[in-house]
Formats: structure tokens, sequence, C-alpha cells
């Protein structure tokens, strides 16, 4: 008996009982964007009228404290045993059970993470309205032989920015005009999320709220397909995948590939039916395991990717015609029914891929020459809590380390060390996560071609052909927070800087007026329990400088969370430095000033301000760049400069930077910045043009049909590279090794200064730990700087070929970025003139 299948074309006929969406928000999709408030308001009386076939959940919320909406769709039957089913499925896809024919196809409609993408969004209203109230047996067949999973909007925030923005500009009717305000949105854009991070890269990254959420639920369930609904260039057409063949994941099974084909032909179908052009196999890959379309691939399941020719607004000319965001709506509701019916008839197929998907991960991962990695940090369990704390929300199992164990002369040390084994249901993603390949078959890539998570968080690690044979018996898991005990009584107390977590609770005390200072050298001090010794960069809080009350004060800050202080018991030291010595500086609480707006890398800015508060304990201030001579430097410590174009600035922008470098101030620069600053001679630096470094990789008589090829041999797009660092400079304590992997995706190259003291990063001899880099790039980058760090006047400026926080994970280096802050003026790349009048 044939599969009957829902046309979206053919009007069915509507049960009356759940409302149509303008009867709640008072228009139809397409006539104004929906705002998250009026989605959510549709989605609760839409559950309200059909309780029997739906469950809302609010699965979190997004920075700005928007609810993450999610409602689940099936037949009354299914409903009632939802959890059976959802338990059966999970057995399945965990390859514990046998394939059942009897189980539903678990769907997951996730749209417009990308807020300015709001075909997606608007169109899951109708979605849901027609699977609701549809009498088409073909609907009633997909509800009863499916579970679906919809997420109506995956960034809240960035919906409603850029909801505001369109509505605000439509008047009795749309114009078309491309450069009409409408279609012209403000910096950021409404594409990105709060903190302006694309959460399309965030899947395996996890750094925000949103991501969180939303792969607690992908684990809840692990859906056969993930439907990712996003727009594209107003001149496009329409893409859904499969994408770039030669672009695939290599930890994704065949399966997904064979699968994705076979759903295409309803997707064409759904398109075909209505003459609507669209195009596959082109532009877009499945690389990237950190993407809405890879994530599941590599779980088994299958992520399909849809792109929607954009309107940007209401309607906007296109090349092709008109487009209308009723269009780009009517096509997403289309292909998110052509998934539905795909589903449905291949549900079978998609059970016995995910079942064998995980037997064929199990087999994998028992003749893997790797057992597992070894993770190891015995300074910052805090960094290595963050990192493991990562894995768990991935489903991946580490175990610590209960005796020492060496490799290559090497010791783990049990306390301090993890074991993440293969021989786990997440075989892949690990394998994925740990990867650090150099070597691809193909040299173009849509997104990054490295992420290796322990070079990220810079765990020092290690891939082991023996498992470790004394384990703890249970996984990590986070550990509950404690008080550390306080004993009151002490000379001074002093703060390690070894811990990511020491800036922030330095802010926190720095925030309460509590006096705090810095020492510029390693010191040996006398506690309760002896002799300790103490790095560079020990944060010290004299008793004789608080104001009175303080004890009470700092006894209830270590009560409320941790506060790892150390009582010192005198100011005499046996070695070093004592405590009174004016080398120890006070330390200030960074005023902090960030670039942003028109012109300026508006990711870069996003990571810039995240990584200020999440790393260093401090919320900037922000400007636009056209603002700078309107404003009083002299309120700011520091500025940072993120990557941009600053070409707006004149005369006028340096003489006053400089004055204000010169009076003291600390200036952070990273990418084009470091170069419009070698430009102006503020900053001194040896710099190579990109065309340069590209001429360095050339083809032998190119074909017209090498050029792409060669423009990728010719850049970096994303690439972790290994730098070695002066561990005696300010601008580097707390790291544990000169050894330090930071994320390269640009061909700008900065020489290693001749003057001493200046270089404080450099590219290794062996430069490339993961991902593509032409050997003739990587070679030339070889001993150049990537942070230059010198006087000007009384001032810093530190300056950074790279980001140093990269998409927020990249908190290793940051550490870089987050000492400009506390320690930029402790170095001088001057004289040394001595310690005052004798």
């Amino acid at each position: 008996m044939a599969t009957a299948f829902f046309h979206p074309a053919i009007q069915a006929q509507t049960a009356p009982s759940v409302p149509a969406p303008a009867e709640v928000l008072g228009f139809e999709p397409g006539q104004w964007h929906a705002r998250h408030d009026q989605l959510e308001a549709y989605l609760r009386a839409a559950a309200a009228a059909a309780p029997d076939r739906t469950r809302f959940d609010i699965i979190g919320r997004t920075h700005e404290q928007r609810p993450l909406l999610q409602l689940i769709l099936s037949s009354a039957a299914n409903m009632q045993r939802l959890e059976q089913i959802r338990e059966a499925h999970l057995a399945v896809s965990r390859g514990e059970k046998q394939p059942d024919p009897t189980l539903p196809a678990i769907v997951w409609l996730g749209y417009s993470i990308h807020g300015n993408e709001a075909s997606g969004a608007n169109a899951s209203l109708r979605v849901v309205h027609q699977l609701l109230t549809s009498t088409d047996p073909a609907v009633t067949n997909l509800l009863d032989n499916s579970i679906i999973l919809l997420q109506p909007s995956l960034n809240p925030d960035g919906n409603d920015r850029f909801a505001t923005w369109v509505n605000m500009h439509q008047g009795t009717a749309p114009v078309a005009d491309p450069q009409h305000r409408e279609h012209v949105e403000p910096w950021p854009n409404g594409r990105p999320n709060h903190y302006w991070f694309d959460l399309n890269r965030d899947w395996l990254l996890l750094q925000h709220p949103e991501s969180q959420a939303r792969i607690a639920q992908f684990h809840r369930w692990r859906p056969q397909i993930v439907a990712d609904f996003h727009e594209m260039g107003t001149n496009s057409t329409f893409f859904f995948q499969p994408g770039i063949p030669s672009r695939n994941s290599p930890f994704a099974p065949e399966s997904t590939v064979k699968l994705t084909n076979q759903l295409a032909q309803f997707h064409a179908k759904a398109l075909d039916e209505v003459n609507r052009l669209y195009f596959t196999e082109e532009a877009f890959d499945d690389f990237y395991v950190g993407k809405g379309s890879t994530y599941p691939d590599v779980h088994g399941s299958v992520g399909i990717l849809f792109e929607q020719g954009s309107s940007r607004g209401h309607l906007q000319q296109s090349l092709q015609l008109e487009l209308s965001f009723s269009f780009a709506i009517d096509n997403q509701y289309r292909t998110s029914f052509s998934t539905l019916n795909g589903a449905v008839a291949h549900k079978q197929d998609l059970q016995q891929a995910q079942y064998q998907f995980a037997q064929k991960s199990k087999e994998q991962a028992r003749l893997d020459p790797v057992r597992g990695y070894l993770l190891r940090e015995p300074a910052d369990q805090s960094r290595l809590a963050a990192l493991l704390q990562l894995l768990k929300q991935h489903q991946i199992a580490a175990y610590a380390l209960t005796e020492d164990f060496q490799i290559n002369g090497k010791t783990f040390e049990a306390g301090h060390s993890y074991f993440v084994p293969v021989e786990q249901s997440q075989y892949n993603l690990i394998k994925a996560a740990f990867n650090a390949d150099t070597n691809f078959r193909d040299n173009t890539f849509y997104d990054v071609s490295a992420w290796t998570l322990p070079y990220a968080y810079n765990i020092d690690f290690a891939a082991r052909r023996k498992a470790p044979s004394e384990l703890a018996a249970e996984a990590w898991a986070q550990p509950a927070v404690v008080a550390q005990p306080f004993s009151d009584g002490a000379y001074a107390y002093a703060l390690s800087w070894a811990d990511q977590q020491a800036p922030v609770q330095t802010a926190r005390l720095l925030q309460a007026g509590f006096q705090l200072r810095v020492a510029p050298k390693a010191f040996s001090a006398v506690t309760a329990q002896g002799i300790q010794q103490f790095a560079a960069g020990t944060v010290l809080l004299p008793a004789g400088l608080q104001a009175e009350g303080w004890q009470q004060k700092l006894a209830t800050f270590a009560a409320q969370q941790p506060l790892p202080l150390t009582a010192l018991t005198s100011g005499l030291t046996p070695q070093g430095q004592d405590l009174g010595s004016n080398q120890v500086k006070p330390l200030m609480l960074p005023q902090v000033l960030l670039v942003a707006g028109p012109g300026i890398n508006s990711t870069e800015a996003g990571e810039l301000w995240f990584a200020t508060e999440r790393l260093a304990g401090v919320s900037p201030s922000m400007a636009e760049p056209a603002r700078l001579k309107r404003l009083d430097l002299a309120r700011y410590s520091h500025i940072l400069m993120p990557d941009g174009n600053y070409s707006s600035w004149g005369d006028a922008e340096v003489a006053q930077l400089k004055n204000w470098l010169e009076q003291g101030g600390v200036l952070w620069a990273q990418k084009a910045a470091v170069s419009w600053l070698a430009e102006k001679n503020l900053l001194q630096a040896k710099l190579k043009k990109a065309s340069e470094l590209k001429a360095l990789v050339t083809m032998t008589a190119p074909a017209y049909q090498d050029k792409e090829q060669l423009a990728g041999r010719q850049r970096i797009a994303g690439a972790i590279f290994q730098t070695e660092v002066d561990l005696s400079h300010p601008l580097t304590f707390g790291l544990p090794r000169a050894q330090l992997p930071v994320f390269k995706n640009d061909l700008l190259l900065m020489e290693s200064a001749e003057q001493p003291f200046v270089t404080v990063a450099r590219y290794s001899d062996q430069t490339q730990l993961a991902g593509y880099a032409e050997p003739a790039l990587a070679n030339a980058f070889r001993n150049s700087a990537t942070v230059l760090a010198h006087n000007v006047g009384d001032g810093r400026i530190v300056a950074m070929t790279d980001n140093p926080v990269f998409r927020g994970y990249f908190v290793g280096s940051g550490r870089l970025l987050v000492n400009s802050l506390y320690f930029g003026k402790l170095f001088d790349s001057g004289d040394d003139s001595g310690d005052g009048d004798e």
C-alpha cells in the first residue's frame, strides 16, 4: 500500500479548535515579523487548545532571559506514552536493542538560529497550525508515525533585534528597494546572540545558554533527523543538502550521506510542485562538527541544512523577482513538511541507521589502537574542570587517575589528571573533539579546519595506546561548591594567579573595596603550614592596607563562594621580594573601553566583551569608532581594539590615542587593528602584507577550474598554531608552560622585535598543531611574533596578530588578554631605571 504524503499545496479542511496564527498575533505570518513573545503566545495557545497532541516546554533562557521554547507534537496515542517511546528509541539509538518498526520517527525542526534569518521562525507558526488542525489523512499519518520536536526560534535575542528593526520601517506598503533602510540593518545586526556570537558555531563549544539547553534536549531525544532552517543572500534561491560531496565530516557515517540523498527527493518534490528554484551540492559543506547540520551526523542522526534566499525584511528586489517574506516563509513551511514526509517514509531506514551506527562505533572503539586520551593540568583546576564539564555535556565520560602515570618522560599526576577512554557511546565525537589532523582531502573549508578542545583550553593531553590501570570507578562530575575555610589574623593573604577564576575573584575583591597588590616575581613566604612557594603574579591582600571591618567582609566573601586564599604570617620572605617592597605593585580595577560599532568585526568585538566579563570579571564600556573624538579617554585605563577597519580614524584620532597612551593608558589591539597601529607608527612593528604571503603559494599553469583550489591554499581558514611564550613576562603570568596553542585564521605576519623585552610570544619552529595550512604559509610564520608589547610614554601597547578568545572557548590563550588588563603596567620594555632614590 502506498504511503500517503501531505502536500502543502493542497488546502485540507481544518478542525476549528486550535486558533490560527492571525487570531493570536493579529496578522498573518509574513505581514509582519513575529517577535519572540508572539511566537511564545501562539505556541502556548495552540498547546492549550490541543493538550492531547502537544507538550509545551521552556527548556532554558537566553542571556537576555527570553525563554527557549520547545513544542512536542504527535498523535494523542503517542503523547500518552511519550516517555516510553523516548526510552525505547534511545535504547535502539545506543545499539542496546534491535530496531522496532512500531516506534515513530523522532524529528527535530529547529528554526532561525541566526536571528535575522526569520522566515524559519515565522514558518513554524504555520507548521504548528497545520499539524494540529488539518483533517487530511496524510497529516494524521505524520502525527501517528513521528514525534516532532519543534523549536521555533533557536536565537530569541537575535530574532527580536531583527524583528524590531524591520517592523519599525514598514509603512502602509512594503518597499522592495534594496537600499531602503529596512534592508540595511545596523551593526551588529540580528544574526548573532546577545554577545554577538554565531550560535550555529556553538553546537560543540557550548559557550552560551542557548546551546547548552539545545544540546541537553538533543541528547535527551537523539532525534533521527535534525532540520536546520537558515537563510542566505537575497539573490540566491533555495538550498537543501546534500552539500559539497568532498567536504563531509570524516567522523560521520556513510549512512548519513545516503539518507540525506534519499530525503532530498522529498524536498525536491515539494518545491517542484510549485515550480520553486533550488540547488544542492554547492556552497555549503558538512565538515566542522560544531554546526547544526553536522553535529547530528557525528551521532548517527541526519542533519539537514536548509537555506532560503532572504527578503531581509518584508519585500526586497532580487535578481530573479521581488522576494517577499511570505514567499520565503512558504518555502520553509513546505520543506518542513517534506522533512516529515521523508522521515515517516524512511523511519525504519533511519532507525536502522542509528542502530548500525552505534554497533559500528562500538566495534571501531574496540579496534582503535588509541585507547583514550590523558588530560593533565596541575595548577589550574578551574580550567581543567571547564573542559571536563564541556565533555560531560556531550555525554563524554572522563575518569580521574588514582595513581601517577608516566608517558614519554612526562608524569600525569593523580589528582590533576584524567583519562577519556574511547570505548564509550560517544566514540565518534571523542575522536572529533580530540582530532588534530593537518592533512585533508579537500583544502577549501566553509568554516574552520581545526577545533581540538584540549588545545583551546591549553590542557596538556596525550593519546594513549594503553589505558591506565588505576582509574576512579565513577566518571568525573562537577563537584559541589564548597566554601574555603577562612583563617583570620594573617599578616596578608595570597591568591594564586594560576587558576582561571583568579582574575574574576580579584575583580570581586577590588569592586568590594579591598586593597590588593601583585608580586611581579616569585617568592616564598611563611604560612601556618610552613614555608610555601608563590609564583610571579600572585595577588596579595595585605592586612595593613584594609579599611575597618575588612575581616568580616572577607570572611563573608569566602563563605559565599570559593576564595582560595593562603594566609601569610609575616611580610619578611625567606626568598624573593618582601611583601612591602616597592616591586610589589598596587592592583587597580581596570576601566575598559571596547571599540565596538560600524567598521569593527562584530563577532570578535563580542568575543572580547564576553571574555572581559567571564575571564576578567570586568564589564567594559563600549563606543563606536566614530565617537572616539568626542570621548574623554581619561576615564579609561584600557582600550581594546578588535579586528576591524579603522580607516575612518585620521590624524586627530591618532594624536588622541598617542596622548592617552603617553599619559599611562594600556592599549590592546588584535589582527587588523595591529596593522593600523603599525601604519600610524603607534606600534613599533614590521609587518608583511597578505599579498606577500599569498605569493608563496602558486600553481604551475593553473586552469580556470583551479581558481577555487588555489584560493583555498592561499588562506588559513582556521588552524591551531603552536607558540612559545616568555614565561617571565607579566603578560604570561599564570600560564602553565611556555608552549601556548593559538587559533589562526588570517595572514597577518609580524616579525619578532629586534630589540629585547618586546616579543612576548612567537610562533614555534613546528607551528602547525591542527588544521589546514599550506606548508609554505606555515613555514613563513616560524619564529615570527604573535604578541609584541612595548612602552609608549607612560603607557603600554600590546599587539596580537590573532584572536586570543576565538569563539569564546579559547580560554588558554585568553590569559594574554586578561593579563593585559591587570598587569599591563607591570612590564617595562625600556631601560631599567632602578628602584627609586637611594
